[in-house]
């Protein structure tokens, strides 16, 4: 039950929520106390254009994050002093202004969001010392103007007109507390993420707010709670295999929920509902406790592969004499993933490691750095030529067929013992997409190259188009990976260019969202009707279900987008 407190990420995740208890109890009465909630909330929300800027420019994402939380925060303090009342309508125009500078930011001047996902969710993956100190100084700081300027916020958080009749000046003092917010959130984005800061900085102040009536006593059981909901958290994101930011959120929402209805109830029936919430937690134990644990290799080589159609190949050349992991799900777009605890804890148990390379599984450097382990790492496509320059080198099968000698290498190398099963299963499969490719040259020959011309979702198939003579003259998303965001100006260009060229269709992806290939569509009278496995293969039943079946459907929707359904490629999938 214990074992997620063993994993270096969760020991990392343990000190940043003990570095970050203080500023987050402090600081969370006084935001409740003085109505600050929807504050805390934005100026955490609104550090978006910071990390898109450190993002695209390549410095720290917390740096971004926090200049930009700097700014909103004296943005706010400096309308506030001027139309008092109106604090939170200000809050709200200087929210919707950052986060309108952060799309434009992404979408048209850096064309991507990569990276920024996991600093607005949270991610247990990334916290390193610069994240340790920052919480550690948010806390000292926290402390140490607790300690100054305490009783200034006591005062004019109970009773504002007092303390202005008493001389109690609250501007500097204001300006201090919102920094330290400011300070605290960015301190945050780390365990909660942007959008769920506030779990822990200000919902548990408002719980502990419901049962404790003396300031000192509410700071301190906030503080207590903070690390309690911290350190459960923790435990349960890697039990459920979810996400740091949204369990923390889930379990500090329910906490409140339970103590609200606690206080509701009479006195006599308080300790029934008591009974009831801690049999709830045990049953969440139990269940976490069930959702740990490797399956069990029976004595077969551990073997993770990361893509869909990875996993397929590693499959087909290990069969039953591996006991294979796949990180991805059919439709599931690799470009956008967010690994998971167990992805960790996978790859630890791992003997090898088959991944993709460039910016299709990018995300696993993470996952290897916080594994540990002594997984055999096998970047399939290296050693290919083409490979270097387009991380989809897949759909074309002559690097199908050497990614699979690859694969079987490097099985063979790992469990000696069956390397002659490796070695058949291999040469079957190797015959399989030499057939495969064979088919779809025959079938594109048929069709005149001045037709062979496509627009796709994204930058998906260059190794396809250049091993069949497709000319693809736009992407709907102009970029290799699907986390790039076209403007309005790239996506008029790519009406124009579809018209010019004559395109009869343009080809959505089964794992990215059709939306945008569909307006264009519409706009130029191309047909949008056949779909291609992009990034992921399809779910079991599928036209895509296997790395060949894929291919093949590939192919022959491509020939009738071509020729206007008037010609398809009907191969067969061996």
């Amino acid at each position: 039950m214990l074992e997620p407190f063993t994993l270096p990420f969760v020991q990392r995740g343990l000190l940043e929520v003990a570095a970050l208890a203080l500023a987050a109890g402090l600081l969370g009465t006084w935001i409740v106390l003085r109505g600050l909630a929807f504050y805390a909330h934005a100026v955490a929300t609104a550090a978006f254009p910071g990390l898109v800027l450190a993002a695209g420019l390549g410095f720290s994402a917390l740096l971004g994050a926090f200049a930009t939380a700097a700014i909103v925060a004296a943005l706010v303090g400096v309308l506030a002093r001027r139309e008092r009342g109106a604090e939170d309508s200000l809050t709200a125009l200087v929210l919707v202004g950052a986060l309108a500078l952060g799309v434009l930011l992404s979408s048209d001047v850096f064309h991507s969001t990569a990276g920024v996902d996991q600093l607005l969710f949270g991610s247990l993956l990334l916290t390193g010392p610069d994240d340790l100190a920052l919480a550690a100084a948010a806390s000292v700081a926290a402390l140490a103007a607790t300690v100054a300027l305490g009783p200034r916020w006591l005062a004019v958080g109970f009773d504002p007109a007092s303390a202005r009749a008493q001389g109690i000046r609250a501007g500097v003092s204001d300006a201090v507390l919102l920094a330290l917010v400011a300070l605290a959130a960015v301190a945050a984005l780390r365990i909660a993420g942007a959008l769920l800061a506030t779990a822990l900085i200000v919902v548990p102040a408002a719980t502990t707010r419901l049962v404790v009536d003396r300031m000192r006593r509410w700071q301190v059981a906030t503080v207590v709670l903070v690390v309690a909901e911290g350190v459960v958290g923790l435990w349960a994101s890697v039990q459920l295999n979810a996400p740091p930011g949204p369990v923390i959120a889930v379990l500090a929402g329910g906490a409140f929920v339970v103590v609200a209805g606690w206080r509701g109830l009479a006195p006599s029936r308080r300790p029934a509902a008591a009974a009831g919430a801690a049999v709830a937690a045990a049953a969440l134990v139990l269940a976490g406790c069930g959702a740990t644990g490797a399956s069990d290799a029976g004595g077969r080589l551990r073997v993770v592969a990361t893509t869909t159609q990875l996993a397929d190949m590693t499959r087909a050349v290990g069969g039953d004499r591996i006991a294979l992991t796949p990180l991805l799900r059919p439709n599931t777009d690799p470009h956008e993933y967010e690994p998971r605890p167990r992805d960790v804890l996978d790859v630890a148990n791992a003997d090898v490691v088959v991944r993709n390379g460039g910016e299709v599984d990018a995300w696993l450097s993470d996952v290897l750095e916080n594994a540990g382990g002594d997984a055999t790492v096998l970047d399939a496509g290296a050693g290919r030529p083409y490979a270097k320059a387009e991380p989809h080198w897949w759909h074309d099968p002559r690097n199908a067929q050497y990614a699979v000698g690859r694969i079987r290498a490097a099985l063979a190398r790992a469990d000696r013992a069956d390397a002659d099963a490796f070695d058949r299963n291999a040469a079957a499969y190797l015959g399989r997409l030499r057939a495969l490719d064979t088919g779809i040259a025959r079938c594109m020959a048929a069709v005149p190259v001045g037709e062979r011309v496509m627009v796709t979702d994204h930058d998906a198939f260059g190794a396809f188009a250049a091993r069949y003579g497709i000319t693809v003259v736009g992407a709907v998303i102009p970029a290799r990976t699907t986390q790039a965001q076209p403007s309005a100006g790239e996506l008029s260009r790519l009406a124009k260019v579809i018209r010019r060229a004559h395109v009869r269709a343009v080809f959505p992806e089964t794992s990215v969202n059709g939306r945008l290939a569909r307006a264009i569509a519409r706009q130029t009278g191309a047909s949008v009707r056949y779909a291609l496995y992009g990034d992921a293969l399809g779910p079991k039943g599928s036209d895509g279900a296997t790395y060949i079946a894929s291919e093949a459907h590939n192919a022959d929707a491509m020939v009738r987008g071509f020729t206007g359904g008037r010609r398809g490629c009907p191969i067969a999938p061996r």
